[in-house]
């Protein structure tokens, strides 16, 4: 796991920017603090900064070059099946001499050139120079795990892993009002846009070329995992297969030269992963946090529940509001483009302590997307299957707006999402999808702006609903695209690598995905059931209270914060109303009413709104003020 910048210049000036190179390598230490080194020439400079996971020595340190010199190479990621392609390569007589996985994902590229990829299992983002032809070939996985942001004008291409390392480069800062219209709505930004107009995210399952004074040249690698044809095989028989799937994905993830571990939430995914996990692993460490003073996000009596049942090395992280509070500030330091998932929070500090025991952890991460189990899955599911649910809701709203709505309490909770429901009970397909993937609807982000732009926002927000349809797949696919990859992956890399750990997915193995999306919805969800496959398949290995237990989000006390704490900084720092005016991007009357719903005893979505508004407005003073 590493951190990867360069430039490729079209005019052959590419060596007088090694300094830039250096810069942005700088800035990226933590995501590689084990080695750092750079490439030039005339058309190409490369930094690298590694973090050393398969084969630690020296030899393996990139920039990596081939036998001949011809080709150098810089990576971030890993690449799970490389000794079945080493093997491979051995036979065919290629000569190897490193034990990694670098050496060995060049040589592919060598000898099969870009074709090779769609074999590859793993998450990556990689530039390959040719210094014989002067061209760049990059390639970012299938689901958009690892980072990769990029800039180009006629004269350049300039390319990092996190965006604060572009921003070393000389390109221009301006906001994008489109980008902050959907921020606003969602607290993330869909790719392949950012918060910055002219830096965009390298799609994901793409590769690219790039030679000089010629457009680049993006091409697919790989099968969308959906729309497929439906498989027929039995329950019985596919549950056999996901097992299987899920069991060679886990030991596939267990192979480093440093210490491992697991992150054990206490939730089914993170349990599922970590019991696999203990088969192979019998030493295996586990890891968790667990909220003191708040019983209503606490999760640690699961998880050390899933511990001694698999007979694990478990370390709880226990947490005071104290520890959290500290954290905030480090979090929005850490993060280089807007992002207002507040579980951000305890993913920072579950990290950081889980640094202190090993260097790689394995995650739970992408089970609800791919297999139905959040809470608007069920919702979405009840509302396509039942006539009577859609005209009970409708007539339910009026009395459920009269409730008091908030997240800090389960009466609360329940009237917000009860309205929230009953909301999207009366939209079509795609617009339910949208008002349930936000938390503000679309008028309520658009006054906050004083120049909203409408019309783009309306042209990008169909391009990533063009995929819902009649199917039930099509919209855990459409969250696989947009929530995974642009607010869970996210979190989990630009939290985990702040902190020098690397972290694996093996449920985003895309050969389990593949087979996910080839089931009939109904092994995956029920109307009275979620993550249906993953739950019987390894039921045998849990304690009957994980397996039975309904899915808890990673939540953080934001309100209390919001209502106590750090309302003093709210009202006279992020939000002031002064600064508001002065800056010219929101208006100050909308802002003030979103501050007065956050203080009152009905906040509803309206603390993560502030929550987004905070680390928009910390990281515009950082990056644009």
């Amino acid at each position: 796991m590493c951190g990867i910048t360069g430039i490729f210049s079209h005019s052959g000036e590419a060596n007088t920017y090694t300094s830039k190179v250096k810069d942005a390598v700088a800035t990226m230490h933590h995501r590689g603090p084990d080695n750092s080194g750079f490439f030039s020439d005339n058309h190409c400079a490369l930094g690298h900064a590694r973090l050393s996971i398969i084969d630690t020595s020296h030899a393996s340190d990139q920039p990596f070059y081939s036998e001949d010199k011809r080709y150098v190479i810089i990576y971030n990621g890993e690449f799970f099946n490389y000794k079945e392609h080493k093997d491979a390569l051995l036979k065919k007589g290629v000569k190897l001499h490193t034990s990694g996985d670098t050496e060995v994902l060049l040589q592919l590229y060598i000898t099969q050139g870009e074709s090779f990829l769609e074999n590859v299992n793993g998450f990556f983002a990689f530039v390959i120079y040719d210094m014989f032809e002067k061209s760049l070939f990059i390639a970012r996985d299938r689901f958009g795990i690892k980072p990769l942001f990029y800039s180009e004008d006629k004269s350049k291409f300039v390319f990092a892993s996190e965006m604060k390392a572009l921003l070393n480069y000389p390109i221009e800062r301006k906001l994008d009002k489109t980008s902050l219209l959907e921020y606003l709505q969602l607290n993330y930004i869909p790719a392949p846009y950012t918060m910055l107009e002219g830096i965009l995210k390298f799609p994901a399952g793409y590769c690219a070329k790039i030679k000089p004074n010629q457009p680049i040249e993006f091409k697919r690698f790989c099968k969308e995992a959906y729309p497929q044809k439906p498989s027929e095989v039995s329950y019985n028989d596919a549950k056999k297969t996901f097992y299987n799937l899920l069991d060679d994905a886990v030991q596939k993830r267990l192979i480093a030269d440093v210490p491992l571990g697991t992150f054990l939430s206490g939730g089914l995914d993170s349990s599922a992963v970590s019991a696999i996990a203990a088969i192979h692993k019998p030493d295996l460490m586990t890891f968790s946090i667990g909220y003191k003073n708040e019983p209503v996000f606490d999760e640690s009596y699961y998880a050390e529940l899933v511990s001694r049942k698999l007979k694990t090395n478990h370390h709880t992280f226990m947490l005071d509001n104290s520890d959290l509070f500290s954290e905030l500030f480090k979090v929005l330091d850490a993060i280089d483009e807007p992002f207002g998932d507040s579980s951000a929070i305890p993913m920072h500090i579950l990290s950081r302590n889980t640094r202190k025991h090993v260097t790689v952890a394995l995650s739970g991460d992408a089970g609800d997307e791919v297999m139905g189990g959040y809470n608007k899955h069920m919702a979405e599911f009840r509302i396509r299957n039942s006539t009577l649910l859609n005209p009970a809701l409708m007539l339910a709203s009026p009395f459920l707006k009269l409730l008091p709505q908030s997240r800090n309490s389960k009466v609360g909770n329940l009237a917000r999402q009860g309205l929230k429901l009953a909301e999207g009970a009366g939209m079509d397909e795609k617009e339910r999808y949208w008002r349930w993937a936000s938390f503000a609807k679309e008028s309520e982000a658009a006054v906050l702006l004083k120049s909203p732009n409408i019309s783009s926002y309306k042209i990008r927000k169909e391009e990533i609903l063009n995929c819902i349809n009649s199917d039930f797949n099509s919209v855990l696919y459409t969250d696989v695209k947009l929530v995974l990859q642009n607010d869970m992956l996210v979190k989990v890399d630009s939290m985990s690598m702040a902190n020098s750990l690397e972290v694996r997915s093996p449920l985003l193995d895309y050969r389990l995905v593949n087979f996910l999306f080839s089931l009939p919805v109904s092994y995956k969800i029920t109307g009275a059931d979620q993550k249906k496959i993953l739950r019987d398949s390894v039921a045998h290995l849990l304690p009957n209270e994980v397996i039975t237990r309904k899915k808890h989000g990673f939540e953080v006390p934001l309100l209390k914060w919001f209502q106590g704490d750090l309302r003093e900084t709210i009202e006279n720092k992020w939000l002031n109303d002064k600064k508001i005016e002065e800056q010219g991007i929101f208006n100050v009357e909308a802002v003030k009413e979103l501050k007065r719903k956050v203080f009152s005893n009905s906040p509803g979505d309206s603390v993560a709104r502030v929550w987004g508004l905070i680390a928009f407005q910390h990281w515009y003073k950082k990056y644009l003020a």
